[in-house]
């Protein structure tokens, strides 16, 4: 495991809700979420007391899901656990560009000329695209919080992946989904290259998440050459 990288990666919601995502958030007191239609995300103070849980609970409403995502504290009793999964964060070490991937390294052959670039337009798109392939939550608005690229063929999106969290100096790369009858032509590699090239260029580094289960996902990463930084678990509850 990578530790080297202090709180900041810790988190990465909340170091993101309360920096280049502020304008995307809903606060009160210590406790902040994200807009509805933008993303699920919520998170409180790193030592959170019954205020702050009960703030969180103001913000979302009576009975709201509340994505915790590896926020290690644990609210009250009287939120009602709706998941947990176990999963892994991970970053790419040195200068953060990946390596190139072609032909002969069992990605495909294509080159970065089939990424486009995908806006409001492509939203119904992106959303058919997520259902279809249900890389983790996706929501209207979700691509504002970054730019989103995606692959087409003859006109149709089949893969895609974007910029989620963006704590300081470090940008999420997320949402990495391939249509099933355009798997295995290295489309996702080629993504997760041209959005780390972005990130890379503007000073930031990427890192993601991924779930433990999801072993071919693990496999890609670490072939382009993401480390594993720490262990995390996903929680979501409940509110009363």
């Amino acid at each position: 495991m990578l530790n080297d990288d202090g709180p900041v990666l810790d988190d990465p919601v909340g170091r993101s809700l309360g920096g280049r995502h502020a304008h995307l958030a809903r606060r009160l007191g210590r406790a902040a979420t994200y807009l509805t239609e933008v993303a699920t995300f919520s998170s409180v103070s790193a030592d959170p007391d019954p205020e702050d849980w009960s703030d969180l609970a103001r913000l979302l409403g009576p009975g709201a899901f509340a994505d915790m995502f590896n926020c290690p504290a644990v609210p009250p009793p009287s939120w009602e656990p709706v998941f947990s999964m176990e999963g892994r964060q991970m970053i790419r070490p040195g200068d953060g560009r990946p390596g190139r991937t072609g032909s002969g390294s069992g990605f495909g052959s294509g080159s970065d000329t089939d990424v486009v670039e995908l806006g409001a337009d492509s939203v119904p798109e992106m959303l058919d695209l997520v259902a279809r392939t249900e890389p983790g939550p996706f929501r209207p608005r979700t691509r504002e919080l970054g730019t989103y690229l995606g692959v087409r063929v003859d006109g149709t999106l089949v893969a895609m992946a974007g910029e989620r969290l963006r704590p300081p100096g470090w940008t999420e790369i997320s949402a990495v989904c391939t249509a099933p009858e355009a798997r295995g032509q290295g489309h996702a590699a080629r993504l997760i290259n041209a959005l780390t090239d972005r990130i890379v260029a503007r000073g930031d580094r990427p890192f993601l998440h991924v779930a433990e289960a999801n072993t071919g996902a693990i496999a890609l990463y670490e072939r382009l050459g993401f480390k594993t930084r720490r262990p995390v678990t996903f929680r979501g509850f409940r509110t009363p």
